[in-house]
């Protein structure tokens, strides 16, 4: 039986499952600083495995990972590429430039996906007036762009450019396995185009802490030094890890239920006037409710009312709803003839 969680404002919220919480409890642990704690060792094994890397890292947060990550690709001074509304550029507290003394360069995407053009227009030439192109970041899923999967063949156009400029490539994979179930395929198919990948735990794959990030063996060795600067040098961090590796034997395959709870949401939503803002492929549905002469703090109200928390601010009609673990099929249809009651007639 699935804990109830109807809660739409992030799929941060879910809970972790019984068999996650047996495993924390039964976790061998060691000190992991001493590289001693046998099951961060078998999870960071298993999630290079399943990426196609060398070594991982486990880390406290995803914006940690992406942090680590950056500061191990460039130098004090670079200049850093990467989509306008990605997640590194809006929403980790300019941590690449207070921590790493580094400039964005943002270019816009197109459905979260830079085009190749664009980045190599974007790639500063050799002057000395010009800051270094230290890296380029890409996102997958891209979340302000709808929870939009990138595919390989669109990985792959940046990475060649990327690689013709000798620039190495970092992908904010936090739903990296909600793009590899939404394009059925294996995830080393997106990892590959990526020299680095941080994907999230803590989201879709339902467990309470943590996030990876994997690359080489070279790589990972600078990245855990970053961790331990940053603080996140954890010591019986099997406790966090042990969930972990239910998440990556478990819960990947049943985010395809979150999927396809989304797209029931969304046509349920179009149905009441609703304007949905992008195609919805994964676990994300953006709403513009507008149409029905609300605010977002009307809506938020109105999901209250129904029991559901959501986000809605009263100087915006646009909202994210994400589906997730703790939220069914029958929870969506419910929902939806709760509010059909609520909203007002269309004429």
């Amino acid at each position: 039986m699935v804990e109830k969680n109807l809660d739409f404002r992030s799929d941060t919220v879910t809970l972790p499952t019984p068999e996650m919480r047996e495993a924390m409890a039964k976790a061998e642990l060691g000190d992991d600083v001493y590289g001693e704690d046998p099951t961060v060792n078998k999870l960071e094994k298993l999630a290079a495995r399943m990426l196609g890397k060398e070594a991982a890292l486990l880390v406290t947060s995803g914006t940690q990972g992406n942090l680590v990550s950056v500061l191990a690709h460039t130098m004090r001074g670079d200049e850093i590429i990467l989509e306008a509304e990605s997640h590194i550029y809006l929403n980790e507290v300019g941590g690449y430039a207070v921590i790493g003394g580094l400039t964005a360069r943002p270019v816009r995407g197109e459905m979260g996906w830079m085009r190749p053009e664009d980045i190599e227009a974007a790639i500063r030439p050799p002057n000395i007036h010009y800051p270094r192109t230290g890296l380029i970041c890409v996102e997958n899923t891209h979340n302000r762009a709808g929870g939009i999967p990138l595919t390989p063949e669109q990985l792959e156009a940046d990475w060649e450019v990327a690689k013709r400029h000798g620039l190495p490539v970092h992908m904010d994979g936090a739903r990296i396995f909600n793009a590899a179930v939404a394009l059925r395929v294996d995830v080393k198919e997106l990892a590959r185009y990526a020299d680095s990948v941080m994907f999230c735990l803590s989201k879709g794959l339902c467990a309470p802490v943590g996030s990876l990030v994997v690359g080489s063996e070279e790589f990972i060795e600078r990245a855990r030094k970053y961790r331990k600067m940053l603080g996140g040098g954890m010591r019986q961090a099997g406790i966090i890890a042990a969930p972990g590796i239910i998440a990556l034997t478990k819960m990947v395959d049943r985010l395809e239920e979150d999927h396809e709870n989304a797209k029931l949401l969304a046509e349920g939503l179009r149905d009441l006037g609703i304007k949905i803002l992008h195609p919805v492929m994964t676990n994300m549905v953006y709403i513009d409710v507008s149409p029905l002469g609300w605010t977002g703090e009307d809506w938020r109200k109105a999901c209250e009312q129904l029991g559901w928390k959501s986000f809605g601010w009263p100087h915006s009609p646009i909202v994210r709803l994400v589906t997730h673990y703790g939220i069914e099929r029958e929870d969506i249809e419910s929902f939806l003839d709760g509010l059909r009651r609520l909203v007002p007639k269309r004429v």
